[in-house]
């Protein structure tokens, strides 16, 4: 669930991002002492910029050292139970050392754990050196918030082996599955010139080993590259989300890359990077981009040097961290810069690239058309709510929301669909505008400040859209997500369809650039703390916090017996209510409860559906399960029972909608020319045709279809 939690934080943005300008007192901030200044700014701006501050007290110290331990060691592999007793003396400490600018419970549990670490880099090598006796009998658990602290040294091996024999094992019973399929249709066919070459149970396991192995190096030069600072940082953070989930501390490197997350775009050469042993690899190339439009990169390549316009000698980025490599080939829109590319098949060759703005197509709204029977829908797939922070009228989840309306109306829609499935959030502006499309000019969303509430309301001059409407979302719909999908049940203007609740996200956090803070510094960049300011409420007055939106039609999906949303993190602000704005609900010739009825009944009938939820069930079950045999015949005979449910699943994946989804002619046009992006919306459109929610949608706009169609009928001509 740790693991989990950690992956959600990525799709949580902040609902609403600015440079906040700042209202409390100002001081000096000069410190030369780089931690203790950061530091020092930090707890500052919590305590004075926080919607609901924490006080700074044994309570908070507690929870900061629990989680910082955690943070460091989730699955309990490197400290000693001496070292959290160690550790524990200065539980009530923390609050008194952040008022004294102390560092030294960071000091000692950093240093620790590098002791730590260097220790156990010794260790798994020696491990893996031996052959793994898979005929033993044990287990091992995975339930490691449960487990103890290990004694000493030797527990700690004893710790690793289990673990590295259960990563070792996966590897190894893979590998003879392979070999056994393998044989069975060697034994089948009929020609007998070519065998695969067999390996014995020996080389097969010693293969495992080293696969495992080399997983464990990667990891470990991967850590090897982080710094002092790097952990400071998370100790920032670990300090920052004890006041809540969402406030957060970001270094320069993270910073850069919210931005890019919530602008949907960067400026550079257009590829992602991995380090790979020392070498700065190339993982994907981003359609559109300079690297893509080159044709001369390949995923797989090494960059070697990096050469900026005008320099005469390339920079080695062989063994340097991935964040500084990163640094010098990004630039600015119209730079050159001149890579020298160790390319796959071994050759080595210079390649300039002229830099430029690199937009990152799947963080986009895109659309389809569906065709079910005489009638065309519209289908937006909206991802989040992006924004450009330096620019609000550059590319935009509104604008671009509104374009594909547009569009799809040009083709003859008669409903629509907004898919926020996944959509953890982003600007709350967007939201608003967004809300404007589909509604008369109106609240949209209340949000609180300490002591004030304000109504944000809807700008749009025009409804865009006065037909059938859906909107789909799940668990992990957050934030403005929330936003939308809240204020159009309100208004009873859509349809929510999906998981019984969303996320429940309902804060709004602002971002503050820590160096605006200093004059005449000479430190380094300190990086941007966001930070939540506000809450947000519905027209209704209830809050999205902890409780989400409820759907109108629930359908069960694969996360519906999974504790996930705001509710599962650590120091959540609470659920609460304010006083309803004054909003008037929409009158239109649709009526909303009687689809929503239809609705159900067909879900409830649904034996698709009634599979979904009996998976959902069994995926709940095995992740509840945390013991783990290491033994290959008990591994084995899991593996198949596991395999056997699997199968009994399998039926959902060949599941046909019969819905039919095409581009419409603006986008074919553009996939003509662009062979990635033909093939992305081609995948896209295999995956709604096996849309069991996307199904009922356009039910459900069928139905509310009919109301408008005997609705218009029975107008009374003037």
């Amino acid at each position: 669930m740790h693991i989990l939690k950690k992956n959600f934080k990525l799709l949580l943005l902040a609902v609403f991002v600015a440079v906040a300008s700042c209202s409390f007192t100002t001081k000096d901030f000069n410190d030369p002492d780089r931690e203790k200044l950061l530091l020092n700014l930090v707890t500052y701006v919590l305590e004075r910029g926080h919607y609901e501050p924490r006080p700074i007290d044994d309570s908070f110290s507690q929870d900061v050292h629990d989680a910082f331990i955690k943070n460091l060691d989730p699955l309990k592999r490197f400290f000693l139970a001496s070292d959290i007793k160690e550790f524990n003396a200065y539980k009530t400490e923390i609050d008194d050392q952040i008022k004294q600018k102390d560092l030294t419970f960071f000091n000692l549990v950093y240093e620790r754990f590098v002791q730590r670490m260097n220790e156990v880099r010794e260790i798994y090598p020696q491990i893996l050196a031996k052959p793994f006796d898979y005929t033993v009998s044990e287990k091992i658990n995975t339930d490691y918030d449960s487990l103890e602290y290990v004694a000493d040294k030797a527990a700690l091996k004893e710790r690793w082996r289990l673990q590295l024999k259960f990563s070792a094992l996966g590897t190894y019973y893979d590998a003879i599955e392979t070999q056994e399929s393998l044989d069975k249709k060697e034994a089948e066919s009929e020609d007998t010139k070519e065998k695969s070459e067999k390996k014995s149970l020996a080389e097969i396991e010693a293969d495992a080993r080293e696969t495992t192995k080399k997983s464990l190096d990667e990891y470990f030069d991967f850590s090897a590259d982080l710094v002092r600072k790097d952990y400071f940082a998370l100790y920032l953070n670990t300090i920052m989300e004890a006041f809540d989930p969402h406030t957060n501390y970001f270094a320069p490197p993270d910073k850069d890359r919210f931005d890019t997350a919530m602008s949907g775009k960067l400026e550079g050469i257009g590829a992602r990077l991995q380090k790979k042993n020392d070498y700065i690899t190339i993982v994907e190339i981003i359609s559109g981009g300079p690297a893509w439009r080159s044709d001369e990169l390949k995923v797989g390549d090494a960059i070697l040097k990096v050469k900026q316009e005008g320099d005469e000698e390339g920079t080695s980025i062989i063994g340097m961290r991935i964040d500084d490599a990163v640094k010098l080939i990004k630039g600015p829109k119209g730079s050159k810069v001149t890579l020298t590319i160790k390319h796959v098949d071994g050759s080595i060759e210079d390649k300039t690239l002229v830099r430029d703005v690199v937009e990152l197509e799947e963080t986009y709204a895109k659309s389809s058309l569906i065709k079910h029977n005489d009638d065309v829908f519209g289908l937006i797939d909206l991802p989040s709510f992006y924004f450009d922070m330096q620019n609000y009228q550059e590319r935009n989840a509104a604008s671009d929301v509104k374009k594909e309306i547009l569009r799809l109306k040009e083709e003859g829609m008669t409903g629509l669909v907004i898919d926020l499935r996944n959509n953890g959030g982003g600007s709350l502006r967007t939201a608003v505008d967004i809300t404007g499309f589909f509604v008369e000019k109106g609240p949209v969303v209340q949000v609180a400040s300490s002591g004030s509430t304000q109504v944000l309301r809807s700008q749009s001059n025009e409804i865009i859209w006065e037909g059938p409407l859906v909107i789909l979302v799940n668990e992990i719909s957050a934030s403005a997500s929330e936003i939308l999908a809240a204020a159009l049940q309100d208004y009873n203007r859509a349809i929510v369809i999906g998981s019984k609740q969303t996320y429940g996200k309902g804060t709004v956090q602002n971002m503050i650039d820590l160096n605006e803070w200093l004059r005449n510094s000479n430190v380094d960049d300190l990086g941007a703390v966001k930070i939540t300011s506000q809450k947000f409420y519905r027209i209704n007055g209830g809050s999205t916090q902890l409780e989400g939106v409820k759907s109108d039609v629930v359908i069960p999906d694969r996360y519906s017996y999974f504790d996930l949303g705001e509710r599962d993190y650590d120091n959540p602000l609470p659920y609460d209510k304010i006083k309803p704005a004054k909003y008037k609900e929409w009158e239109g010739p649709m009526d909303l409860s009687n689809a929503i009825q239809k609705s159900k009944l067909r879900v409830k009938e649904n034996e698709h559906i009634k599979l979904i939820d009996e998976n959902a069930k069994w995926l709940k079950q095995q992740r509840d399960n945390n013991e783990v045999n290491l033994s290959y015949q008990a591994y084995k005979a899991d593996m198949k029972a596991r395999q056997n449910e699997i199968d009994s699943f399998k039926k959902m994946e060949d599941y046909n909608n019969n819905l039919e989804f095409n581009a419409h002619p603006y986008e074919l046009q553009q996939m003509e020319q662009d062979t990635t992006l033909a093939e992305k919306r081609n995948r896209w459109y295999r995956n709604l045709k096996k849309d069991i929610y996307v199904e009922e949608a356009v039910h459900v706009l069928k139905d509310l279809l009919t109301d408008v169609k005997t609705a218009n009928t029975n107008k009374v001509p003037k």
